[in-house]
């Protein structure tokens, strides 16, 4: 998944769930996501953080995380 395509997820998440936090709505990306998702975010947040090993759910929200606080750029 691109990180535009990420985004796009995540925002939509955000509209169906605004009352949650920004972390609760990783976690949800994810899961809905289901599991072949989840390892394809984990893999890639290993690979960034240069790990071999770590737990595959939240590697994959650190993951989701890090691409939205990213591609959203510095709060004014």
């Amino acid at each position: 998944m691109a990180p535009e395509e990420l985004i796009v997820e995540f925002a939509l998440t955000r509209l169906d769930h605004p009352d949650l936090d920004i972390e609760e709505l990783a976690a949800l990306v994810v899961r809905r996501g289901g599991p072949e998702r989840e390892l394809e975010f984990a893999s890639r947040n290993l690979a960034d953080r240069g790990e071999l090993r770590g737990a595959a759910f939240p590697a994959a929200v650190e993951h989701v995380l890090r691409v939205v606080l990213t591609l959203r750029g510095r709060s004014d």
